[in-house]
């Protein structure tokens, strides 16, 4: 796999997991519990794709194949450590949320 579909792969994962996650958060808030929890795993297996491509290029790294460092990259990582901490927020918001409404 070149290193810009990896990239890509890192960016539209990352950013799936986080518009999952910020959905969930609005359906939880709606009182819709049921498509919150469905939307989170949702995030939760894109965030798992985006995490195991950038696991490959660590890997890769660590056996000695040189990865160039573009700007590309270091947004994908980026977009993928805001992705990492919405999706974590998202999952205490949605359990405070459904604690203050007895779920």
């Amino acid at each position: 796999m070149n290193q810009e579909k990896i990239i890509m792969d890192i960016i539209v994962n990352g950013g799936n997991a986080r518009s999952k996650a910020l959905m969930a958060v609005r359906n939880a808030s709606e009182g819709d519990h049921n498509r919150a929890e469905e939307l989170m795993k949702e995030a939760r297996e894109a965030m798992s794709l985006a995490h195991k491509v950038q696991t490959s290029l660590i890997q890769a790294e660590t056996r000695g194949e040189k990865t160039d460092i573009s700007l590309l990259l270091i947004h994908a990582q980026d977009h993928l450590m805001n992705a990492m901490t919405v999706v974590d927020l998202a999952t205490l918001m949605i359990e405070d949320k459904k604690v203050m409404k007895g779920v």
